[in-house]
């Protein structure tokens, strides 16, 4: 990222009836960059899209655009068209695609000729030129988000606004559209603010994961630094981190620490003090199941435990396992079928002391 932030947010606060919904102390979007708001029904992320375009007020704070004040422009309407936005509905005029896809560029009182060429290549892009004669309303819910993306792109927007534009689309939909929209941010180099709940499809897009929970930013970084090194249990828990244990420090070693968890000794990298209350985190794709002798693996922490269930999550299945504890696994369908798992079934399970995350109460 180069140069000042596109937007630059501070100690912004917004209220619905004298209740805070929003309070930001900080926020930024760099040019060129994908920036991914992550975070349950609720937790605010629609509210800083539409604060940011200024459709609802701010009650304090700063939003600066490129170094300007956004809430000081007496023409919201002006300062709107540095935009493009999407929505979870498309929101198209009861008009032909190529209507649709022009009509900012009308606004904007763009020749025909230049609007024409505008709309066949965002046609192009998004693979709908065979439909820029048919009209909106006969259109799946995929072309007319299609169509809802090229119309944002045909303005060439400083900055793309999205709210769940892919939430109430079919997986094999939602993947090709993400890939189109994927190669439009980067052949453009649009900076992009997308809202969403779905894990996988922040952590597919981001440059960078803003986890929002009760209108508050928690949690800010590349999204690998976020799945491996959440802030919070809710943030482990909302990024797919599904084990997530506490226990006392029963013994400090070199390098490393042992805490008892219902019993169980689990050793961690790191420091801590005997004595101390820890809560850690385990990614389940770390925790490895084997049949066999234990003794032949290598990773500190070895456990018998039980499957209680399993869960298939394409492309993966999720396995619990009670070890007097519990441990939640990610393996491939082909691992489930050669170990012979099924509920009710004997198994190892390992992680290395290096594979855990402690969670410190003070960085949630």
């Amino acid at each position: 990222m180069q140069g000042a932030p596109v937007i630059e947010i501070s100690g912004l606060t917004v209220k619905r009836d004298e209740v805070v919904v929003l309070s930001l102390d900080s926020f930024t979007l760099e040019d060129r960059e994908v920036l991914v708001l992550i975070g349950p029904n609720g937790a605010g992320k629609t509210t800083l899209l539409q604060t940011i375009l200024r459709l609802i007020p701010a009650h304090s704070g700063s939003i600066l655009f490129k170094s300007r004040d956004a809430l000081s422009i007496e023409q919201p309407h002006a300062y709107r068209r540095h935009f493009g936005m999407v929505f979870q509905e498309p929101l198209l005029f009861n008009t032909r695609v190529y209507d649709n896809i022009v009509s900012g560029l009308r606004i904007r009182g763009m020749p025909a000729a230049e609007m024409k060429r505008r709309a066949e290549e965002e046609m192009k892009r998004f693979g709908i030129a065979h439909l820029a004669d048919r009209l909106s309303r006969t259109l799946s819910g995929g072309e007319a988000q299609r169509t809802s993306l090229a119309r944002a792109f045909a303005v060439r927007p400083e900055v793309l606004l999205l709210d769940e534009p892919f939430a109430s689309l079919d997986n094999p939909t939602r993947e090709s559209i993400t890939a189109d929209l994927e190669r439009a941010i980067r052949d453009t180099g649009t900076s992009m603010i997308m809202a969403t709940h779905d894990r996988d499809e922040a952590l597919r897009i981001a440059d960078r994961l803003a986890v929002m929970q009760d209108g508050r930013i928690i949690q800010t970084g590349p999204p690998g630094e976020i799945m491996e090194r959440p802030a919070s249990e809710f943030v482990a828990g909302f990024v797919g981190t599904e084990t997530i244990l506490s226990g006392t420090v029963n013994e400090v070693l070199e390098g490393t620490f042992v805490v008892l968890v219902q019993g169980k000794r689990v050793e961690l990298a790191g420091e801590a003090r005997k004595g101390e209350r820890i809560t850690f985190c385990v990614r389940p794709e770390t925790i490895v199941l084997s049949k066999g002798d234990m003794e032949q693996v290598s990773a500190r922490n070895r456990f018998r435990g039980t499957v209680t269930r399993i869960t298939a999550l394409r492309p993966y299945s999720r396995v619990h396992v009670d070890c007097g504890f519990p441990l939640i696994a990610w393996i491939t369908p082909h691992s489930v079928q050669e170990l012979l798992l099924a509920e009710g079934v004997d198994i190892e399970a390992s992680f290395k002391a290096t594979a855990i995350h402690v969670i410190r109460r003070d960085a949630g």
